[in-house]
């Protein structure tokens, strides 16, 4: 069935981001290992801040929200010649404008650093480090990494739109395994922090032009016939543009609120670099399943509806729905009542000390209050992009990055700096009420008995797992007394037997059913 393949499309997907976010996760340890949280961790993540939020944007969905149904459309009305004819026009268009803006960036950088950094010390501390100044440094061999993204997103979307996901899903592997080599080598070169930190900056552009390398790679090899030519404001380009600039801001709002409180953390010590540790955690999660569930479901809603089938395109949206929040409940609710478990265990040794571990952990748990909002929009918004309705999503979006700027401020004043990560998740909301309020009137989201049977079953079952995590707290271990390999260890049991807990309580009160699986993975599903 074509719910099944959707939900075989997702696993693809998010299996191989699991396999980057599990070497992120590699590769933030060693990170938190060799820089804890400090002057230069705050100026590494500062400068890579900005190119990656544009990635984020571009590569996991925002770009792909305005190009695959435009590409598809060619595909199937016209002929794949046409599309990639089409495509050579985008490829002219984006790497002009993004090499421009990149460019602009580099000439601007000690003073456009001001719009993510301002909070950032600019004279020297007692160990001589300059955190402006560094972070400056850093953003300066950073910024080429927004090129090549840029360029990969386009690929990536091609592949995506012709069903072939596993290269796109894969390249940012690469990225990992860059920055791990030079933390792996350069510390054993007696290189300081901030020469470190130098050498993470160099890795994230040269993983740049490898993960670009790759997708195009897989174009060719596909038979998609692409090139570089001299830009033309062509009709195709036109309607690109009308479609491209509002989807960046609505399918990238998470990432604006983040940059927004990343922006005003920096005018807190080490606060950017507890924001950020805390930032990587709830990606994995969703990463895994609101970008693979954004990116599968597009092209699935883009088909049914060039086709006229409104009633497969809605059974679809439901059934995103459902998988998202069988996958996504269980883990904000393990965020929510084990943050420290999971920080302390993951990252608590070297220069990551318990106070930070406490630090990072009241960021976490905000932002896992949002998790499902965070997860939802990515799965709400192909719904409008599907329909070229690129607009509704950009006034939500802004609506959304207002209440995130007023809070974020008020509570980073009233509360801390973890008042940053609450005004993230209550925007995240309500941006997913607004995105949820238009679908309704316009019934593109329809409810049908299964999905409204289902998600309440699936949030008890969440919330039973909840209790069993919290009663089980006395009990677990103290990370400080073991080394890296057995804190992981213990962690993938207490993980495991959390998991184990939520999918049998699920099956109970039959949230979810071992056939779904089955079936999706059939050769009928195919």
């Amino acid at each position: 069935m074509k719910e099944q393949r959707l939900l075989k499309s997702t696993a693809i997907i998010a299996s191989l981001t699991l396999v980057s976010r599990l070497l992120g996760l590699a590769r933030d340890i060693l990170i938190a290992g060799f820089l804890g949280a400090g002057a230069v961790s705050d100026a590494f993540f500062t400068a890579f801040k900005l190119p990656n939020v544009f990635r984020r944007m571009f590569a996991e969905g925002a770009f792909n929200a305005a190009f695959v149904p435009l590409y598809a459309k060619r595909i199937e009305q016209e002929s794949e010649a046409a599309a990639d004819e089409f495509a050579s026009e985008t490829l002219a268009a984006l790497f002009v404008t993004v090499a421009a803006l990149v460019i602009l960036f580099e000439l601007t950088m000690p003073w456009s650093l001001n719009i993510i950094g301002g909070g950032l010390d600019k004279s020297p501390r007692a160990d001589g480090i300059e955190p402006y100044y560094l972070a400056v440094t850093y953003a300066w061999i950073t910024m080429p990494y927004l090129l090549f993204m840029s360029m990969a997103a386009l690929f990536s979307g091609i592949l995506n739109t012709r069903n072939l996901f596993g290269v796109a899903a894969a390249v940012p592997i690469i990225l990992n395994i860059f920055m791990i080599s030079a933390l792996m080598g350069l510390p054993f070169l007696g290189v300081g922090k901030p020469g470190l930190g130098m050498g993470l900056a160099v890795a994230v552009t040269l993983s740049g032009i490898a993960q670009m390398s790759a997708v195009l790679w897989a174009c060719r090899k596909a038979g998609v016939k692409i090139g570089l030519r001299r830009p033309r404001l062509t009709p195709g380009v036109k309607r690109l543009v009308v479609l491209g600039v509002p989807g960046l801001l609505s399918a990238g709002i998470t990432q604006i609120n983040l940059l927004v409180s990343h922006t005003i953390a920096t005018f807190r010590d080490s606060a950017a670099s507890w924001l950020t540790y805390a930032d990587r955690l709830y990606q994995l999660p969703l990463g895994m399943i609101g970008i693979a569930m954004g990116v599968a479901l597009l092209p699935a809603l883009s088909r049914r509806l060039r086709a006229g089938d409104e009633i497969g395109a809605r059974n679809s949206f439901n059934r995103g729905i459902e998988i998202a929040a069988f996958l996504t409940l269980p883990a904000a609710v393990a965020l929510f009542v084990i943050p420290e478990v999971l920080i302390a265990g993951l990252y608590q040794r070297g220069e990551f000390v318990p106070e930070t571990t406490f630090q990072v952990a009241k960021a976490l748990r905000y932002f896992a209050l949002g998790l499902p909002a965070f997860v939802l929009i990515k799965v709400l918004t192909p719904a409008f992009f599907a329909r070229e309705n690129t607009k509704a999503p950009m006034v939500y979006a802004a609506i959304s990055a207002i209440v995130n700027i007023v809070l974020g401020l008020i509570l980073f004043h009233r509360i801390g700096f973890e008042g940053l990560a609450l005004a993230t998740s209550i925007a995240a909301w309500v941006n997913v009420f607004c995105l949820s309020r238009s679908l309704f009137k316009n019934t593109h989201l329809d409810p049908d008995e299964r999905l409204l049977s289902r998600l309440p079953r699936i949030a008890l079952a969440s919330a039973l797992m909840g209790i069993g995590l919290w009663l089980s707290l006395p009990f677990l271990p103290d990370f400080e007394n073991f080394g890296l390999f057995m804190d992981l260890v213990l962690l993938a049991i207490i993980c495991g037997a959390g998991g184990m807990f939520y999918i049998i309580a699920a099956m109970v009160l039959r949230a979810f059913g071992v056939s779904d699986i089955r079936d999706a993975f059939s050769r009928k599903s195919a």
